[in-house]
């Protein structure tokens, strides 16, 4: 089963916001930016990564979870939540 866009809408903008942030943090590396600028910058890109999975958790994925008979799978989900943490 597939998430509804419209429910992972908020996570792929996160995500987007990490990618350009990523770059970021590669490009300072090559130019020898200073270490401190470097940890910040990719810490944002941890914490952006982070939310987007905690979002999508949150809001969608809970259908990806059910079983036939309409109960969700409570261990797939923790062991999902718990492999972001």
């Amino acid at each position: 089963m597939e998430l509804a866009p419209e429910t992972v809408k908020p996570s792929i903008t996160r995500l987007r916001r990490a990618h350009g942030q990523l770059a970021a943090v590669i490009r300072m590396l090559e130019e020898g930016r200073d270490c401190e600028d470097v940890v910040t910058q990719l810490a944002a890109v941890s914490k952006a990564l982070d939310r987007a999975g905690y979002t999508i958790i949150a809001s969608g994925l809970r259908q990806c979870l059910m079983e036939e008979d309409g109960e969700v799978d409570t261990q797939k989900m923790e062991k999902l939540f718990l492999s972001l943490a």
